[in-house]
Order: structure tokens, then C-alpha cells, then sequence
């Protein structure tokens, strides 16, 4: 088997695994869990905590149902032209690392998707009970405008600033105070190394690539 067929078989795998454990998450918390309900999992930074939202990764919105059904439908396009262009860059040849940056951008994108598309249609809301799948009433929403769920909470840092600090003595401060779910931390985990990749790896490459050229 070529390197350009592992790199698809390898692609393929990796999408469908994150997609499923993201999928499975996040059924086991909307059928188990109401809306602002936490569970402890390690002391008090690393819960369980259920929110959903209509936007952007890590809760970020965009206004109304008019902007959330458009933000679903860039997030439909935006994953087909990334499924396109990295399907395309492997065929020209890609790195393996690069492969599987790619992937995990993809994956998390397309979980996320699927709750903005079809959430909507397949639970009820989660406010004041847990969520039903296929509920006898129907869904909470409709076509494109699910809310995706979230609920890994990591809040590493609970406390107030001291007094004396000017500006934001006695506020409270939490670090990290971000709310997210598999597919975001694909996403972040792909562009992070996306980003070390092109920062510290690629010039070395095309020095290498240079030099066989040369030799």
C-alpha cells in the first residue's frame, strides 16, 4: 500500500473516531444532565458542566435565527472545502503530520455540525429535565438551527483578585473559563499543530527537500 492510500485510510479513521466519541459525549450528557447542571470529575477544576450555545466554538454567538442558520450553513461549506482541499493536498503530496492536523480541524467541525443541523429535530430541550432522543412531541428546533453542547469545564484558577491590584481588585477571576466539547478540542489541538508545524518544521523540510533536489 503507497503513502497516499494510508494517509486516506488514516484521515478516515481519525474523523470517524472523533466524530463518534464526540457524538457519544454529547448524547450521554444531553439523555443524563440538565442545562447548568455540573459533575466534579477531578476536585473542583475539571467538571462536567452542561451548557449548550448557537454559535461559535467555546460559546461565542452570532445574532439571531437569521445569523444562526447562516453560521451553520458556512460551517456545512467551510467543511466540504476543507475535505476537498485536504483530500487534494494528499493527492499532490502531504505529510503525515500535516494529514492529521487536517483531520482534526475537519472532525471537530463536522461534529459540531451535526448538532447545528439536526439537534434541533431529534431532542427536546434540556431546561428543568433531561433531554429525550425522538421525543413524541418533537424536537426543540428545527433544520440548521441546533445548539451545540458543550460541557468540558476546566477552571484551573478559581479566585479574586486582591484588593490593592488597581482596576480589578476584589473581581472575581477563573482561569480557564472556557466551556467546550470534543470536536472544539479537536479543532484547537489540529490548529495548534498546524501552526508548530509551519513555525518550526516546515523550513527544515523544504531545506531537506532543497538538498535532494540538489543531490
Amino acid at each position: 500500500m503507497d503513502k497516499k492510500k494510508k494517509q486516506y485510510i488514516l484521515v478516515g479513521i481519525i474523523i470517524f473516531a472523533i466524530i463518534l466519541i464526540d457524538q457519544i459525549v454529547k448524547y450521554h450528557v444531553k439523555t443524563s444532565m440538565q442545562i447548568g447542571e455540573e459533575i466534579p470529575l477531578i476536585g473542583d477544576w475539571c467538571k462536567l458542566h452542561f451548557v449548550e450555545n448557537m454559535g461559535f466554538a467555546f460559546g461565542a454567538t452570532i445574532g439571531g435565527v437569521a445569523g444562526k442558520i447562516a453560521l451553520t450553513l458556512f460551517r456545512f461549506v467551510a467543511s466540504g472545502a476543507m475535505i476537498w482541499f485536504l483530500l487534494r493536498k494528499i493527492k499532490s503530496g502531504l505529510t503525515t503530520p500535516l494529514a492529521i492536523c487536517g483531520s482534526l480541524i475537519i472532525a471537530g467541525a463536522l461534529g459540531n455540525l451535526i448538532d447545528s443541523c439536526f439537534y434541533g429535530l431529534i431532542f427536546n430541550e434540556s431546561y428543568y429535565h433531561v433531554a429525550e432522543l425522538f421525543p413524541a412531541e418533537g424536537g426543540y428546533g428545527k433544520f440548521l438551527q441546533g445548539r451545540v453542547v458543550d460541557m468540558f469545564y476546566f477552571p484551573l484558577i478559581d479566585t479574586t483578585w486582591p484588593d490593592w491590584i488597581p482596576f480589578v481588585g476584589g473581581n472575581h477571576f477563573t482561569f480557564f473559563n472556557a466551556i467546550f466539547n470534543v470536536a472544539d478540542a479537536a479543532i484547537t489541538v489540529g490548529a495548534a499543530w498546524l501552526v508548530v508545524d509551519q513555525l518550526f518544521f516546515s523550513t527544515k523540510r523544504q531545506k531537506n527537500a532543497n538538498a535532494a533536489t540538489e543531490d
